[in-house]
């Protein structure tokens, strides 16, 4: 299979890091989102909204959004699941899954920031105002949340809801990665700088990690 993915894309790594966790082999082919490249025919014909990532399948077939390849991955590749058994502690990590994927990322992505710059002649300050004020919103809200469940388990969870990497982990890390480099202050949250610390001790969000990506010096 293939990924489309652009090296700091938050959707792409997220995704990156699901490959990984579950040893799915794959191609990474590259799409410079700076250089424009999601929108040209070629990719448009792949995804219509011009958007990273998508994956094509060994079949041809073409799935968007990662929410929706990460529910392909995780049904069709059940080793390292991603998703608690228990329906109350997957709603769980639905939710909080939803509280990035829906309030913070959207609002904070590179298309978003280009409209501020480009149709609303934000400065850079103005865009990093922006940015910090979503992400200060969403985390203070996620912070509250995982804080509860440490309380719950009567222990240190080493990952987001305990002690086995889920799908909050694949969407927090990449949205920590963002929040330090708009270089938000982080101290006030400090479970979610403990997952982040945990998951970037093992290979498969190291490998994924932007820094690490080929396109990353292109």
């Amino acid at each position: 299979m293939k990924l489309y993915s652009y090296f700091r894309s938050s959707a792409a790594y997220r995704v990156r890091i699901a490959l990984n966790l579950k040893k799915i082999e794959h191609e990474l082919v590259p799409v410079n989102l700076l250089k424009s490249e999601q929108l040209s025919a070629n990719y448009n014909a792949l995804h219509p909204q011009g958007l990273v990532p998508c994956l094509q399948i060994d079949s041809g077939e073409v799935i968007i959004q990662s929410g929706a390849i990460l529910a392909y991955i995780e049904a069709l590749y059940p080793q390292y699941p991603l998703m608690p058994e228990s329906l109350l502690a997957a709603v769980n990590v639905r939710s909080l899954v939803d509280m990035i994927a829906c309030d913070i990322h959207p609002v904070n992505n590179l298309r978003v920031l280009k409209y501020l710059s480009n149709d609303l002649a934000a400065d850079d300050k103005q865009k990093q105002a922006w940015y910090r004020h979503w992400i200060e919103q969403g985390f203070a809200a996620i912070e509250q949340q995982l804080a509860k469940y440490q309380d719950r388990s009567k222990n240190t969870l080493s990952y987001a809801m305990g002690p086995a990497v889920t799908m909050v982990d694949l969407y927090l890390v990449p949205q920590v990665y963002n929040a330090l480099r708009f270089e938000v202050d982080m101290q006030a949250y400090p479970t979610i700088m403990r997952a982040y610390t945990a998951c970037n001790k093992l290979d498969a969000f190291v490998q994924a990690a932007p820094q690490n990506q080929p396109d990353s010096t292109l």
